[in-house]
C-alpha cells in the first residue's frame, strides 16, 4: 500500500492511477513516495492522474501557492459558469495559484463587495466573468479605481473602450449569423431571437450578428429584424416568456441567447400542443455540460470555453508578472453544435 496525505491507496487503487497515467503502478508508487529515478514529466503526469481521480496528493507533493487569485461570476444556477470556473481553476493550479471563487446572488454581496473582499485579503489579481464591465450602463470607473490599486484583472464576455484591461470574448455576432444560416438553410423563413437585456455588451452584439444575417439571408428590412427580436432574463423561465411571444409572430424557428433559455423556449413550444423539431427549431448558446443528453439533443452555437478561460488565465498571469502590453480585445469563434432540435420548416 501506498500513503497518500492522510489515507491508504490501496493496490487496486494504484492500479486505476497507473492506468490513468498510462505508466507501471512501479512508477506511481516513486512518485507517491518521492523516490528518485523518475522524469519530471512523468512525474507530472502521475500526479494529474491523482487529481483527476480525485485522490488527495501527499503533503510534500503538494506545490506551495504562488498567491491567490479571485474569480468573480454572476451566477452558478447557469451551467456555462461552473464550467468557466473549473477550467480557470485548472489552469491557474497547473501555475501554482490558488483561486478564489466569489459568486453574485440575488440580494447577496455586490461585486464591489467582492472585489473590496479579495483585495483585503491580498489577491494577486482577478478574473470577472460576465460582470459590470459588460453592462454599458454602469459605472465603469470602478475597474480604473482597481487599476490604482494595482490589481492586475481580465475581463471575460463584455468590451467597453474605457476599460484598461485583457478582454476575452467570444465572436457573439458570428454565432448568431451561424445559427440564422443553419436555419434558413432548413428552409426556415420567419426566425426570432430571445435574447437578455439590452444593455449587455454580448446581447448588442448577438443583436447586430442575428439582425445583418436575416436581413442578407432572408431578405429581411432593418424593422422587420427588429420585430424578430424579444428582450428577456438569461433563465428558462425567459426563454419561456420569449418563445411564446415570438411564436405568436409566426416564427417557426428561434434562436436562444442561451441553453437555458432554450430549455424554456421548448417547453413553451411543447405546452402549445407541438413538437421540436418537427413543428418548431431551437438553437441554443454556449454548449453547457449535459446540454446533449437533452429530450431532443439540443442544436446549440458552443463557447470555446476552455481556449478563453486558458486565454483569460494567461493574459492575468502576464499583468501579473508586470507585462501590460496586451490590454486588447482577443475575440474567440463559436462553433455550430447541430443536434436534433433543429429541423425542416414545416410550412415549406
Amino acid at each position: 500500500m501506498v500513503a497518500i496525505g492522510s489515507g491508504i491507496v490501496t493496490t487496486a487503487r494504484l492500479s486505476d492511477i497507473a492506468a490513468q497515467a498510462g505508466v507501471s503502478e512501479a512508477t506511481v508508487s516513486r512518485v507517491l513516495n518521492g523516490k528518485p529515478g523518475v522524469s519530471a514529466t512523468t512525474r507530472q503526469t502521475v500526479l494529474a492522474a491523482l487529481d483527476v481521480l480525485g485522490y488527495e496528493r501527499p503533503t510534500r507533493l503538494r506545490q506551495r501557492s504562488a498567491g491567490l487569485i479571485g474569480l468573480i461570476t454572476p451566477e452558478l444556477s447557469n451551467p456555462i459558469f461552473p464550467a468557466l470556473a473549473q477550467v480557470i481553476e485548472q489552469v491557474l493550479s497547473r501555475h501554482g495559484f490558488t483561486p478564489v471563487l466569489c459568486t453574485q446572488t440575488p440580494g447577496g454581496a455586490t461585486e464591489d463587495e467582492l472585489v473590496d473582499m479579495l483585495v483585503d485579503r491580498g489577491v494577486a489579481g482577478i478574473v470577472f466573468a460576465s460582470g459590470l464591465h459588460a453592462d454599458t450602463t454602469a459605472d465603469h470607473d470602478r475597474y480604473a479605481k482597481l487599476t490604482g490599486r494595482q490589481v492586475p484583472f481580465v475581463l471575460i464576455n463584455g468590451y467597453s473602450d474605457r476599460i484598461s484591461a485583457p478582454f476575452i470574448s467570444p465572436d457573439d455576432r458570428s454565432a448568431m449569423w451561424m445559427a440564422v444560416q443553419h436555419l434558413a438553410e432548413l428552409g426556415h423563413e420567419k426566425i426570432g431571437l430571445a435574447v437578455g437585456p439590452r444593455r449587455y455588451v454580448p446581447v448588442l452584439r448577438k443583436i447586430e450578428g442575428f439582425t445583418a444575417a436575416v436581413q442578407e439571408l432572408l431578405g429581411r428590412t432593418p424593422e422587420e429584424a427588429q420585430e424578430l427580436i424579444h428582450h428577456t432574463l438569461f433563465s428558462v423561465e425567459g426563454g419561456h416568456a420569449a418563445a411564446g411571444a415570438l411564436l405568436d409572430k409566426g416564427c417557426t424557428a428561434i434562436v436562444c441567447g442561451s441553453d437555458m433559455m432554450a430549455l424554456g423556449a421548448i417547453r413553451a413550444v411543447r405546452q402549445r400542443g407541438l413538437s421540436v423539431p418537427q413543428d418548431v427549431s431551437v438553437v441554443g448558446f454556449d454548449d453547457s455540460p449535459l446540454i446533449a443528453f437533452t429530450e431532443p439533443p439540443l442544436t446549440t452555437v458552443r463557447q470555446p470555453v476552455e481556449a478563453m478561460a486558458t486565454a483569460a488565465v494567461d493574459a492575468l498571469l502576464e499583468e501579473v508578472g508586470g507585462n501590460s502590453g496586451q490590454r486588447a480585445e482577443f475575440m474567440f469563434q463559436p462553433e455550430l453544435v447541430m443536434r436534433g432540435s433543429t429541423g425542416a420548416n414545416p410550412r415549406q
